[in-house]
């Protein structure tokens, strides 16, 4: 994982449980932890690049996005063109990027990088095909785990 120069989140089920709290007045909110905002600060601090990259176009996603410091990209409808579309325009290899995702909208994002990872309450279609299944279920700190890793892989 030395390589790695970019990471890119699903929103949904990665930083959240993948649930949505749905308010009377039609606002949602979610739930996430303070451990991957953790996280992502220790990815940046390794000199590695993190954005997230949704399907959904959700206020809350940019509100979270920003809060984190991480730029979010909504409304991606096709996320293996968006992807393919991000590593040329940073001119990066598929073996230099990781996507963390966990249902099957993000099946072709993690067709287009080497380093794919899902959290432990993933769809199984995509547990069967990803590299690496982290402990933490999503919105547990997924992030903070990944965080970890590559902290742990640098250091050897």
């Amino acid at each position: 994982m030395k390589n790695i120069k970019l990471i890119v989140l699903d929103f949904d089920g990665v930083l959240t449980d993948n649930s949505v709290y749905v308010f009377e007045d039609g606002r949602e909110a979610v739930r996430c932890t303070r451990a991957d905002g953790m996280g992502c600060d220790i990815i940046r601090d390794l000199g590695i690049e993190i954005l997230i990259l949704s399907t959904e176009e959700n206020p809350v996603v940019a509100v979270r996005g920003q809060k984190i410091q991480v730029p979010v990209h909504q409304g991606i409808k096709d996320k293996g063109i968006a992807m393919r579309s991000i590593l040329e325009e940073r001119d990066l290899k598929p073996s230099q990027v990781m996507y963390v995702g966990n249902d099957v909208n993000d099946l072709p994002a993690l067709q287009v990088v080497e380093w794919t990872v899902a959290p432990s309450d993933a769809h199984q279609d995509i547990l069967k095909m990803v590299r690496t299944i982290t402990k933490a279920a999503g919105g547990q700190g997924v992030v903070r785990e990944i965080a970890d890793l590559l902290q742990n892989d640098r250091a050897e």
